[in-house]
């Protein structure tokens, strides 16, 4: 198993040290030559939503990466990878994938003094830890969207298919779970 990480910005090496605990293969995509890389599943990492799209455009990735997502490609996006995956930003005209059945809202808990940690349930997973940072929420899910985790009535993870978005950052705590739960994903979309 491969798992490519979005390396363009943001908190892509805790993403790849997360994987390493888990014993799982990953590569950094900061250009179009590294698509030519197998790969089994893709994380796209917090950071600022607009420079990643900016880039991802700039840098020639937006559309093969677009194609792999459509695809099936099973996807991971914590905090603004959660925005370039959504449908619709509610506070923003902008769209990026707009691959998964999510309306989100931008910094929603405001802006870096508005972090926080909570603890709460994940996916049957049990309780996990949560780092939210400038980070959004889904305002709403539709279609085939299934909510895996709230914290104080707002939707902080779901999943569509192949995609799975957190609001918060999994990668910043002990906990695998998260991740565990993603590597679970693209083993089943490999069978």
């Amino acid at each position: 198993m491969q798992i490519g990480v979005l390396a363009l910005q943001g908190a892509f090496i805790e993403h790849e040290q997360m994987l390493a605990r888990l014993g799982v293969s990953c590569f950094e995509i900061r250009q179009l030559a590294d698509l030519e890389n197998s790969l089994d599943g893709l994380i796209i990492p917090g950071g600022e939503s607009t420079v990643q799209g900016k880039l991802l455009r700039e840098l020639g990735l937006f559309e093969p990466l677009k194609q792999l997502i459509d695809g099936g490609l099973p996807v991971f996006g914590t905090c603004a990878g959660l925005l370039l995956l959504a449908a619709k930003i509610e506070n923003d005209d902008r769209l990026y994938f707009a691959s998964m059945n999510i309306s989100a809202v931008r910094n929603a808990y405001g802006r870096q003094l508005g972090s926080f940690f909570a603890e709460a349930e994940f996916a049957g997973e049990g309780k996990i830890p949560m780092t939210f940072i400038r980070a959004p929420y889904i305002a709403s899910t539709f279609g085939e969207t299934e909510v895996l985790a709230t914290v104080e009535g707002k939707t902080v993870a779901a999943r569509e298919g192949n995609m799975l978005v957190t609001a918060f950052h999994p990668e910043l705590n002990e906990s695998t779970a998260v991740h565990r739960y993603f590597i679970e994903m693209v083993r089943r979309a490999a069978r």
